[in-house]
């Protein structure tokens, strides 16, 4: 099932993806965000083109992002950062302020203070329910479902900073979207972004060095996490800069693609 967030009339509401009459496909609404209120429908339809979506969840409190969970990601990064080509033997986490969350269509936007932004593509896990010191083998009973998600990055802020929080946590750092997929085979789902129409990174989740359920119950032991929460996966080789006047897209196989302008 595909979830989105969207704008219609003025309005903010939930809706599901369905067929429409005649082909195509619309928006079925829902009560209330399927978050707290399931998935009870209005019964008002919308056609796709006649809403605009939105990021499909805010979070509401963090974003935990991964680090270095994919190997050849972690061998392109040892030359740039100096951290060394070793990959981690546990979840490297981080966090994103949930004021770095923008939507589809809407613009990343380069801070003054940066020379060098750059894509990170990935998968994100929207979490449904509130898990603390989750074990690995129960961890996807908190998930809500998946999304794709861009991990930009001020790079030339994270060298200089020594740490991460500043580079990546900038107001519109973190697209999601377009919509929240309730399942999906992590075994083997393809990452892909691209920059222009060229393709930047293309890898798969059955490279990850730290599994879903690994990620969620290691974040789980520090963090609680609520529902709502969005914790992005990790990245693969290919990350690059953005320029102004680019159109970045991250696509996930089964979910969509995530495309953002840049200025």
């Amino acid at each position: 099932m595909k979830v989105a967030r969207f704008q219609a009339e003025n309005e903010i509401s939930y809706g599901v993806l369905d067929e429409a009459e005649g082909g195509g496909v619309e928006l079925v609404e829902l009560v209330a965000d399927p978050l707290v209120a399931g998935f009870d429908t209005t019964g008002r339809r919308f056609r796709l083109e006649d809403v605009r979506l939105l990021a499909p969840v805010i979070p509401r409190s963090k974003v935990v992002c991964v680090g270095k969970n994919y190997a050849d990601h972690v061998a392109e990064m040892a030359g740039v950062t100096g951290e060394g080509a070793e990959a981690p033997t546990e979840p490297l986490l981080f966090l994103k302020p949930n004021t770095s969350v923008i939507g589809p269509g809407d613009d990343i936007v380069r801070p003054a203070i940066s020379d060098r932004v750059e894509h990170e593509g990935e998968l994100a896990v929207v979490i449904g329910a509130i898990a603390k010191n989750v074990a690995e083998e129960d961890a996807l009973q908190y998930v809500f479902g998946y999304t794709c998600a861009n991990d930009v990055t001020a790079r030339d802020l994270q060298i200089k900073d020594g740490q991460w929080t500043r580079g990546k946590g900038f107001d519109t750092f973190c697209p999601l979207g377009p919509v929240i997929e309730t399942e999906l085979d992590l075994a083997d789902t393809e990452v892909t972004t691209r920059v222009n129409g060229e393709e930047r990174q293309h890898s798969s989740t059955a490279l990850l060095l730290h599994s879903v359920p690994r990620i969620i119950a290691h974040a789980s032991e520090a963090f609680t996490l609520l529902p709502g929460d969005v914790i992005l996966t990790g990245t693969p080789e290919g990350v690059g800069p953005l320029e102004p006047g680019d159109t970045v897209e991250v696509e996930v196989e089964g979910v969509g693609i995530l495309r953002n302008a840049v200025r």
